[in-house]
C-alpha cells in the first residue's frame, strides 16, 4: 500500500512539473483541449506580441529605379540587380530584427492550430470579389470535388449574412472574419490593420485545415484538386508552388537579411501565389515567417522581394519564407501560359484574359525525370492545364466582364478564350462554356442577393444575351481542346 503512495505522489509531481513548465512556456493551462475556433485567437495571442516586438528599427527601403518586365530564362543566368538606394543602412537592422523572430518563432507552440486529419481548400474575398468567389466554387463544385471550404473576410463590413448563412454552406463553404480573430485582449492593444496582400497569409494561418489548398478568388481548378494533396511532390515537400511569368527579382540585400545563399537567376521563376498547396504540419513555422514578411511587407518586405516588378505584393513571401527556413518545397516548373484571343496582324499575341497553370503531378513526373521543358520542350508534350486564372476579366458581370473584351475586333461578340492553340488542347474540354453556365446561373439566381450588384440592373440579361450570341451561336468557331 505504501508503495503504491508513493507511486501516486511520483505522478503527481511528474504532473505538477509538466504543468508548470507548461505555464512557463505558453503563460495558459492546458486545462483542456481548445474548441477549434479558439485555436486561432491564441495563436494570435502568442504571435503578435512577438510580430511588434521584431519590427525592423531602420528606415523604409528607398526604390532607385524599376527591374521593368524581366521575362523568365531558365538557361542564361543574369546578375541579380540592386534597385535599393540605401542598403547599407537597412541592412544590419533588418537583419537582427529577421534573426529575433526566426529564433522566436522555433519556440512557439503551433501543435494544435490546426485540426488534424482535416484537408479543404483557403480563399480570401469580398466586396466586389465576394461574386467572383461563388462562381468560382460553383465551378469547383462542378469538377466532383467535395473539398470543404474556408473563405476569409477581412472584417464585417465584407461579411453578407446571406451569401455566408445560406447560399455557401449549401456549397460546402464557411466564411470567417480575420479582423475578430486578431481583435486585441484589452482596449490598450493596438492591432496594425492587416489588409490587401496581407490577408492571404493570416487566413492561410489561421485555417482550421492540416493540409490545404490556397486559391485566390478567380483561380478555378479544372478538375477535381483532391488528388493534388495525395500526391507527389506535395506529400515529400508539404509545399507546392506555381509560377509567374517573371524573374525573381529579390534585391541582393534580402539574401543578406535572411542569411541564406542567393540563388541564380534561372533556379526559378517568380510565384504566381493564387495557387499554393500547404501542409502546416511540415511549414507551419514558414507561414508564419511569411506572416512577418506580409505584416512588415507594405513598408519593407514588398520592396525587398519584389523591387517594383510587376504583381510585386505577397507572392513572393511564401517560397522566400521556405527558403530561409530551409524547408522543402516544390515549384512547379512549367510555364504559365497567357490564355485569351489573338491580335491582329502577325503578332501572333494572346490579349490575355486569363492564364493556366499545369498539373503538378505531370510536372513532377517530368523534372523527377531530369526533364525540364522550361529548358527544352521537345523534351516531353506538356502536362495538362489544371487551373485557370481568370482575372483579366474576371468571370463577374457586376465588375468588367461584360465589357469590351466580349467584343471580337469586328465588334462582334466573341469567345474570351481561343488562343494560343497549344493551350487550349491542354484545357481537355470547353472550359469557358462550363464558365459561362455556372456564371449564369450565379447571375441569374442571385442578381439581387449581392451587395455589390445592388446598384446595377439588367446583370442577368446580358449574361443570357452573352450567352445566346457565342454558344448558340454555330457560325462562331469552337476551338479545338484536345488532340484528337
Amino acid at each position: 500500500m505504501l508503495a503504491r503512495r508513493k507511486t501516486l505522489v511520483a505522478a503527481f509531481l511528474a504532473a505538477f512539473c509538466l504543468l508548470s513548465a507548461y505555464y512557463f512556456w505558453h503563460g495558459e493551462p492546458p486545462s483542456r483541449v481548445l474548441p477549434l475556433q479558439e485555436r486561432p485567437s491564441r495563436l494570435w495571442r502568442h504571435l503578435h506580441p512577438l510580430l511588434e516586438k521584431y519590427v525592423p528599427d531602420c528606415p523604409k527601403p528607398i526604390q532607385n529605379g524599376s527591374p521593368g518586365l524581366p521575362r523568365f530564362d531558365a538557361i542564361h543566368e543574369t546578375p541579380r540587380q540592386n534597385l535599393l538606394a540605401n542598403v547599407d543602412e537597412i541592412r544590419r537592422p533588418m537583419q537582427v530584427a529577421h534573426d529575433g523572430f526566426v529564433q522566436a518563432i522555433s519556440n512557439l507552440n503551433v501543435g494544435d492550430s490546426f485540426a488534424p486529419g482535416t484537408v479543404g481548400i483557403v480563399s480570401s474575398a469580398g466586396g466586389t470579389y465576394l461574386p467572383t468567389f461563388v462562381v468560382s466554387l460553383s465551378l469547383l463544385r462542378r469538377t466532383g470535388s467535395t473539398l470543404p471550404v474556408e473563405l476569409f473576410m477581412k472584417d464585417r463590413t465584407e461579411y453578407e449574412a446571406h451569401i455566408c448563412e445560406v447560399i455557401l454552406p449549401g456549397l460546402g463553404a464557411k466564411c470567417l472574419v480575420l479582423s475578430e480573430i486578431l481583435a486585441g485582449q484589452n482596449e490598450t492593444e493596438t492591432i496594425q490593420p492587416i489588409e490587401g496582400f496581407q490577408i492571404k497569409s493570416f487566413a492561410m494561418l489561421f485555417s482550421s485545415y492540416e493540409k490545404f489548398l490556397w486559391l485566390d478568388a478567380d483561380c478555378v481548378p479544372l478538375h477535381d484538386p483532391a488528388v493534388l494533396l495525395e500526391s507527389e511532390p506535395f506529400i515529400s515537400t508539404g509545399l507546392v508552388t506555381w509560377p509567374d511569368f517573371w524573374s525573381n527579382t529579390a534585391a541582393p540585400v534580402y539574401f543578406n537579411i535572411s542569411r541564406q545563399p542567393e540563388p541564380s537567376s534561372t533556379t526559378r521563376q517568380a510565384t504566381e501565389a493564387g495557387i499554393m498547396l500547404v501542409s502546416k504540419p511540415t511549414h507551419i513555422r514558414s507561414l508564419i515567417l511569411s506572416a512577418y514578411y506580409n505584416y512588415y511587407g507594405p513598408n519593407y518586405y514588398y520592396s525587398l522581394l519584389g523591387q517594383g516588378a510587376p504583381g510585386a505584393g505577397d507572392k513572393d513571401t511564401f517560397l522566400h519564407a521556405a527558403a530561409a527556413l530551409n524547408q522543402s518545397f516544390y515549384a512547379v516548373s512549367e510555364i504559365v501560359v497567357d490564355l485569351g484571343n489573338l491580335t491582329p496582324g502577325d503578332s501572333q499575341i494572346a490579349i490575355n484574359a486569363g492564364y493556366v497553370q499545369a498539373d503538378p503531378v505531370q510536372d513532377y513526373n517530368l523534372t523527377s525525370q531530369g526533364k525540364y521543358r522550361i529548358r527544352d520542350p521537345s523534351v516531353a508534350k506538356p502536362p495538362r492545364a489544371f487551373f485557370v486564372h481568370a482575372g483579366a476579366p474576371e468571370f463577374n458581370p457586376g465588375k468588367e466582364l461584360l465589357g469590351s473584351k466580349l467584343q471580337g475586333f469586328d465588334g462582334n461578340p466573341t469567345r474570351l478564350w481561343t488562343y494560343p492553340p497549344e493551350a487550349m488542347k491542354r484545357l481537355g474540354y470547353d472550359a469557358e462554356q462550363r464558365f459561362w453556365e455556372e456564371t449564369m446561373s450565379v447571375t441569374c439566381n442571385m442578381e439581387s442577393i449581392f451587395e455589390s450588384w445592388k446598384s446595377k440592373s439588367g446583370l442577368c440579361d446580358s449574361v443570357r444575351d452573352h450567352w445566346k450570341s457565342v454558344f448558340e451561336n454555330t457560325d462562331i468557331e469552337v476551338p479545338a481542346f484536345t488532340d484528337d
